[in-house]
Order: structure tokens, then C-alpha cells, then sequence
């Protein structure tokens, strides 16, 4: 009886491992979030790619550290964010065109 209820106890831990750790390897295959969104869009070819838009604005923010970019969903768009000396920019670059519509310091 009691091989049994070790056996028993060893299949019920197995299953709980495979459920605790399926859904954490499905949400790998699929992106989430704005990110997932961005890389969607891009591979559909409705939207550039981040590489395109970094590739477009970081020479125009010269002498400036690039720290990296955000993706709204919403209005489709990046948000690249700069620092020199001390001061920190944000660029909004429209996701579908490439062309800076905004910037802040």
C-alpha cells in the first residue's frame, strides 16, 4: 500500500511539473505584449522594422548614447530614448512611415 501511494504521489508531482511548465513554453513560441505587436506588424510588412528605424535615426543623434527604444501598440509607434550630458530625449518615430513625429527633452 504504501509503493502505491509513493507511486501515486510521484505521478500526481510529474503532472503538476507539466502543467506549471507548458504554459511558460507555449507563451515563448507566441510574442506578448507591444513588443510581439511590433514584430507582427513588422513581418507582415505593414510597419518597419526597429532595426529600420534605428537605422534611420540614430545617425541623426549624433553624439548622443543611445539607451534604447519602447513600442506603442496604440498609435503604432517608437519611442527611442537618448541621453547627452545628463539630459535625457525622446524620439516618436511612426512605426509605419520611419518619419519622427515627435521630441522631447
Amino acid at each position: 500500500m504504501k509503493a502505491v501511494r509513493s507511486l501515486f504521489a510521484g505521478i500526481v508531482a510529474a503532472l503538476a511539473m507539466v502543467a506549471l511548465v507548458a504554459p511558460a513554453a507555449a507563451a515563448q513560441d507566441k510574442p506578448r505584449g507591444d513588443q510581439g505587436e511590433a514584430r507582427r506588424e513588422a513581418m507582415a510588412g505593414t510597419q518597419l522594422s526597429l532595426r529600420e528605424i534605428e537605422r534611420r535615426v540614430l545617425p541623426q543623434m549624433s553624439g548622443a548614447e543611445y539607451l534604447g527604444p519602447a513600442y506603442d501598440s496604440t498609435v503604432r509607434a517608437y519611442r527611442l530614448k537618448f541621453i547627452r550630458d545628463g539630459r535625457v530625449t525622446y524620439v516618436d518615430v511612426d512605426a509605419r512611415t520611419g518619419r519622427i513625429i515627435g521630441r522631447s527633452k
